[in-house]
């Protein structure tokens, strides 16, 4: 019976979907009831699409450690205790993946209800549109999932059993899954419900809109994959590409969004006219429980913004990982991602005559962008090998008292800011150029909570003249690089980073680099620090630092700064793209070809 582990799961379904509200229901294990005398009626098909939920990202997850999903190894951050392989190139091939496993788990409980509404279910199936939309909602969800890691991977829609074929089939291409992924979110757009028309007892269950704002996502995704990978990351004797489609793709996507964006039913969560929130809408939006968890004692039901999200509650469904502690102690800012936040008037660091310089602790975060300090927080205490000169805030508690792994915030799976960014980066790639009033209507929205100047293309062009580095770039060209940056930094941590790198085909360059830290400075630019005492000194002591100091480029030019990880240790290749396939899933199956570079 090992054979069969490959798709031929016991559906428990994942059954750890609570919400704050009680019809989310605790329900008893639904492998321990019979076809005999389930899927009857609507209510059973309603209960089991509940479990569905427990598909979703979030704090408990099946796709491994919620870590793992925090760019803790892009360019961005530099995580030793989580994915070091993933931004370095030195991954190789694992004999299990619990990413491969418990996705195919999760498309077999979809597959499974599919099939009992044809054999089981005698009632009008009108009666459980809904709940089957749901299904290929999260059909698509887990082949989406596949698809970033794996590549083209086995298309399986029916529930397989020891004698099936299907066991030792051949992978499909990637445009065969995502030719799935497209028709099952179609199922899904046509058979979900309007947010406005979700009861206030079901609020947290996917909407139509919300199909619609993740197949704008997939189809951003995979439009830009195909135009900038083609086929240079397919498994060999995978299917070529339908290369007519990226335009498609894109023009489908910004129409996507636009209805999303249009939409009421959504708004950003922002509290920055409240004086006690001090402007750090940013960091309390990801950490949301009752109204006491933030100056503007806001609480759950405020929150218009999380378009999918994985519910939580102190009740029903608390996070039970040690986030404060490993948000604090282990992830580390780069020095790359503090010099891209802007500083007020929209220039970067290296232009704008806002910026304070690094000669003194806390300088650098003057007359910036909201974001750096709701993200990564001031200047650390003290500059040590343990804190790098940053330390990051996302995501951590801190308004209430909280025991360790109780954290209840609800995990953002997909919001609107993401929309925002993903229409403008759409509009960008499909045609060139966008104009100041699409950029209004989307991403200066987000740049207005962040306390920065519109982006427009007068300023872009400004850019373009100032920046060195952009001499032989067009104005599009800067624009489309400003666009780039405004999604790294409004999406920080939040597992996009690698992913958005490869797709855009610039993975290489950017993850062989060094991770720095703070600026250290040197005779001709000196710099104060602070020792462990909390005292004011000039001293800077190299020995610390196991990994040395580098010049890099940084707002006030070529400085040195302290080393996280040296580009010698980075070795990350086109075969880094994707992850391998299992070691034990090719024993187990023959027909699984590897992907290249493994």
């Amino acid at each position: 019976m090992k054979k069969i582990t490959n798709y031929i799961l016991i559906c428990t379904c994942a059954l750890g979907f609570s919400s704050c509200v009680n019809t989310f229901l605790d329900l008893e294990p639904l492998d321990a009831k019979t076809d005999v005398i389930y899927f009857k009626t609507p209510e059973h098909f309603r209960e089991y699409a509940n479990g569905l939920y427990g598909q979703l990202l979030g704090w408990q997850s099946s796709y491994g450690s919620i870590f793992d999903h925090m760019d803790a190894a892009s360019d961005l951050s530099t995580c030793f205790r989580y994915s070091y392989g993933v931004g370095t190139g030195v991954m190789g091939v694992p004999n299990d993946d619990s990413r491969w496993g418990n996705c195919y788990g999760n498309i077999r409980a979809t597959n499974h209800m599919f099939e009992r509404a044809v054999s089981s279910y005698t009632g009008n199936l009108a009666d459980i549109k809904k709940e089957l939309a749901e299904g290929h909602f999260f059909r698509a969800y887990n082949y989406f999932y596949l698809l970033k890691f794996f590549g083209g991977v086995p298309v399986v829609t029916k529930v397989l059993d020891v004698t099936s074929p299907e066991l030792y089939g051949k992978r499909n291409s990637r445009y065969e899954v995502v030719d799935l992924i497209l028709s099952d979110l179609d199922e899904a757009i046509a058979g979900l419900p309007l947010e406005q028309n979700i009861t206030s007892a079901d609020k947290g269950k996917i909407s139509k809109q919300a199909a619609q704002a993740f197949k704008a996502r997939v189809l951003l995704y995979e439009a830009t994959w195909r135009k900038y990978n083609g086929t240079s990351t397919d498994f060999e004797g995978s299917a070529g590409p339908a290369s007519d489609q990226v335009n498609t793709f894109l023009e489908e996507s910004v129409q996507l969004s636009e209805t999303v964006m249009g939409d009421a039913a959504y708004s950003l969560w922002n509290y920055n006219n409240v004086a006690a929130m001090r402007n750090m809408s940013n960091r309390y939006l990801f950490n949301i429980e009752e109204e006491a968890s933030n100056p503007a004692g806001a609480g759950r039901a405020t929150n218009k913004e999380f378009i999918i999200a994985s519910v939580y509650s102190q009740e029903t469904r608390k996070g039970q990982v040690d986030l404060n502690r490993v948000i604090y102690t282990d992830m580390r800012p780069s020095r790359k991602l503090i010099d891209m936040f802007l500083c007020t008037d929209g220039l970067p660091v290296s232009m704008s005559d806002k910026f304070q310089g690094y000669k003194n602790p806390g300088d650098e975060f003057q007359n910036r962008d909201f974001r750096l300090t709701s993200y990564v927080g001031s200047y650390a205490t003290s500059l040590t090998v343990e804190n790098c000169g940053y330390g990051v805030s996302k995501f951590a508690i801190t308004d209430i008292q909280r025991q360790s792994k109780d954290e209840s915030a609800n995990y953002p799976v997909l919001r609107l800011a993401e929309v925002y960014l993903n229409y403008a980066e759409a509009v960008m790639e499909r045609y060139g150029e966008i104009s100041d009033d699409q950029l209004n209507k989307s991403i200066n929205k987000i740049r207005a909570r962040a306390g920065i100047a519109n982006l427009t293309n007068a300023l872009a062009k400004r850019i373009q003249e100032g920046v060195p580095a952009n001499a032989n770039k067009t104005v599009n060209q800067v624009m489309l690089d400003e666009i780039r940056r405004e999604r790294a930094l409004e999406l920080y941590m939040e597992g996009f980073r690698c992913d958005d790198l490869k797709r855009w085909g610039i993975a290489e360059e950017n993850l062989n680099e060094s991770r720095c830290g703070a600026v250290v400075g040197n005779a001709s630019y000196p710099t104060a620090f602070v020792d462990e005492n909390g005292n004011a000194t000039s001293a800077f002591n190299p020995a610390i630092f196991t990994k040395g100091t580098e010049v890099v480029e940084t707002g006030k030019g070529k400085l040195p700064c302290v080393v996280l990880l040296k580009s010698s240790d980075c070795a990350f290749t086109k075969g880094d793209y994707l992850w391998a396939i299992p070691r034990n899933q090719i024993n187990l199956n023959s027909n699984l070809v590897q992907n290249p570079g493994y």
